[in-house]
């Protein structure tokens, strides 16, 4: 669904912009495809006021630049016309296995550079696209549950479970309903709102008032045991910044990137690397 909405968005943007330029001069249509960007550009200057301590402009600056090609990349290209790029990939004699969960109003395209390059390590991987797209995040709980027992089912272990944004409390969600009787998987979230996110209440969907502060939803979902959480004072989506972390995790801050930049870091991808060493060496393969 997702996918299909982003495509009426992409060619809604293009006809807009063509219209403009046609009509006004072809400055002020490319001038109409930038409004994206100046939006965006709102988003992170509120964060001077929202965090505390508040980034400098500087790093704004940086994280905002990052975040118009992230987003770009991401809601003009890589969901909805390319979200089934990347396979999932259970190659055969794989050890070591990563479930990929996307977040609010994005699809499993949003993992294209990652799926790439784990297909190039070997390392078996399953990404879901979540729906319904703006239902309950505990809808979500089955689907991920699949991805886990066939990731599980292929290389003898749990695999390690990453996260972006609303995909950390769905990731929660199913450790609620299917945690009994499992071992505790290493989870990464990036950017997830683990004690929700005031933006939320801007957000359409059952799922985006699950993730409102102080949402009774929000307070029931258990702690995921063995989490590193990514967080970034410059997250337009999340905030205030500290909402990121889920208490009793690793904390892992990132300077100058925006909530869609989080995917983009090396820091991140370097600690599903960590991770997916800890998992062959400490975790036994059943047989």
């Amino acid at each position: 669904m997702n996918a299909r909405l982003q495509r009426i968005w992409v060619v809604l943007r293009l006809a807009v912009a063509v219209s403009v330029g046609w009509r006004f001069g072809w400055g002020w249509g490319l001038a109409t495809l930038g409004l994206h960007a100046a939006v965006l550009a709102l988003g992170f200057a509120q964060l001077r006021w929202v965090n505390r301590p508040a980034p400098d402009w500087g790093q704004l600056l940086r994280a905002w630049a990052g975040e118009v090609v992230a987003s770009e990349l991401a809601f003009s290209w890589r969901q909805p016309w390319r979200e089934w790029a990347e396979a999932d990939h259970l190659p055969a004699g794989a050890e070591r296995g990563v479930l990929l969960v996307h977040g609010f109003a994005c699809n499993r395209g949003r993992w294209n550079g990652w799926m790439k390059r784990l297909r190039a390590q070997g390392v078996a991987f399953v990404a879901p696209s979540m729906e319904p797209a703006f239902g309950s995040i505990d809808a979500y709980a089955d689907e991920i549950e699949a991805g886990v027992q066939r990731l599980k089912a292929h290389t003898g272990r749990m695999p390690v479970l990453c996260a972006h944004s609303m995909g950390g409390l769905a990731l929660r969600a199913w450790w609620r309903k299917y945690g009994a009787g499992q071992e505790a998987p290493r989870v990464i979230t990036l950017g997830s709102p683990h004690q929700g996110t005031r933006m939320a209440a801007f957000g359409l969907g059952v799922n985006a008032q699950q993730m409102r502060r102080g949402s009774a939803w929000l307070a029931a979902l258990p702690a995921l045991s063995d989490v590193d959480c990514f967080w970034t004072p410059c997250d337009q989506v999340v905030n205030p910044a500290e909402t990121a972390i889920q208490p009793g995790s690793r904390a892992h801050r990132l300077d100058g990137v925006g909530h869609m930049g989080l995917v983009h870091a090396d820091e991140a991808w370097q600690c599903l690397q960590t991770a997916l060493a800890s998992v062959s060496v400490n975790t036994p393969r059943r047989i």
